[in-house]
């Protein structure tokens, strides 16, 4: 095996190391910077459905209610206007999921799936929590969801919640008697979670990466062709004329010319021992033949 193979074969073997540890590493990094932009994303949502259930709380609820004293709007609700609202939202963006779930919901559809039933769990068993964040893995994808618990802070939640005899008649007729209630204030009935894939931001981070490594390999192949006309003119061609000329002299041939040494470098002072070498041997041959 040649210089220049041998060369070769531990650039590569160099570079193919160096490149595998560096792509173990940066898509660490990258992943962890998808996870933070998804994780931004889903507190922005979370923000929106807050203001949502503010203003129908501060500003729909008094007016519907002052509209219709006598009957249960679920219009009036915060948790239904955030939603519903919501709900316009996944529409254009499928895979966004807004959920206000509980474990004992008055409407069935907001019961806790296992998982949000653990978040809600999580919220109780931690009462100063404030923010959950959890990665499942789907079928379509990880999907990363962040949740902030709903504590019943406010005593007007109780007159809905507490007993079917307290609540109104309207929400009972329409919801039934056997669900959402025997709710305590002080208690963490359910959380606000947001679900958001993370399928686009990984592939974002992956892309990225791979026009990242494109780039190194272009530049390690660049390197490694500039390298190898180097070595082959500064290192190899004039080894093998070198090693051609001792071949000679070792025949017995003396009037080859001498090696042109230039530089400083190892290559000329390997040409000047050469020279001297060769000086040497005529010298010895014209004396013997004397």
């Amino acid at each position: 095996m040649g210089l220049k193979a041998k060369f070769n074969l531990v650039m590569l073997a160099a570079f193919v190391i160096g490149l595998a540890l560096v792509a173990a590493f940066s898509w660490q990094v990258a992943r962890q910077d998808a996870e933070r932009e998804v994780e931004h994303e889903a507190h922005i949502m979370l923000v929106q459905a807050s203001a949502v259930r503010q203003y129908t709380d501060s500003q729909i609820g008094p007016l519907l209610v002052a509209q219709n004293q006598q009957r249960f709007l679920p219009q009036s609700i915060p948790f239904f206007a955030a939603e519903t609202t919501m709900r316009s939202v996944g529409k254009q963006f499928p895979n966004y999921v807004y959920k206000e779930a509980a474990l004992n919901p008055t409407n069935p559809a907001d019961r806790a799936a296992d998982w949000e039933a653990g978040v809600i769990d999580e919220f109780r068993s931690h009462p100063t929590l404030t923010s959950f964040t959890v990665v499942r893995d789907t079928p379509g994808g990880p999907v990363l969801s962040v949740a902030h618990p709903v504590r019943i802070t406010d005593k007007a939640c109780l007159v809905c919640h507490s007993t079917p005899q307290v609540a109104p008649a309207s929400m009972v007729d329409l919801y039934g008697s056997t669900n959402g209630f025997g709710w305590e204030l002080g208690s963490v009935q359910g959380a606000q979670i947001v679900s958001v894939p993370m399928a686009v931001a990984l592939n974002r981070a992956r892309h990225q990466l791979l026009v990242y490594f494109g780039g190194l390999a272009l530049i390690f192949a660049f390197t490694l062709l500039l390298l190898n006309v180097l070595l082959h003119y500064l290192i190899v061609r004039p080894i093998r004329r070198i090693s051609a000329l001792a071949e000679d002299v070792s025949t017995g041939k003396t009037d080859i010319p001498e090696f042109d040494a230039r530089g400083q470098d190892e290559i000329a002072s390997l040409a000047a021992s050469f020279n001297r070498m060769r000086r040497s041997v005529e010298s010895a041959m014209r004396l013997l033949e004397g």
